[in-house]
């Protein structure tokens, strides 16, 4: 994982993002008993993984090393849709 970040020239970023993502999987699953968290949990997850598609289309990956990363983006806005 290291190496994909250096890839991706955000090596001081590594942590941040991780830890977002933690947390972010915390609050969908906190979110099941309080709505409120369950709507920024998704909406966070959503926008890190449009960051992670743009990143993709950047530097030039490929459809399928791109397609996790817009997976989860488009299942977390049905979800941040969903509770609209």
């Amino acid at each position: 994982m290291k190496r994909e970040f250096s890839r991706y020239g955000f090596e001081n970023l590594r942590v941040l993002t991780g830890s977002l993502e933690i947390l972010g999987g915390i609050g969908l699953l906190v979110g099941f008993k309080i709505p409120a968290v369950l709507f920024v949990s998704c909406a966070g997850l959503a926008l890190l993984m449009f960051f992670a598609v743009i990143v993709r289309l950047k530097i030039k990956d490929g459809f399928l090393l791109s397609l996790p990363a817009l997976l989860l983006m488009l299942m977390n806005l049905y979800i941040f849709y969903c509770f609209i």
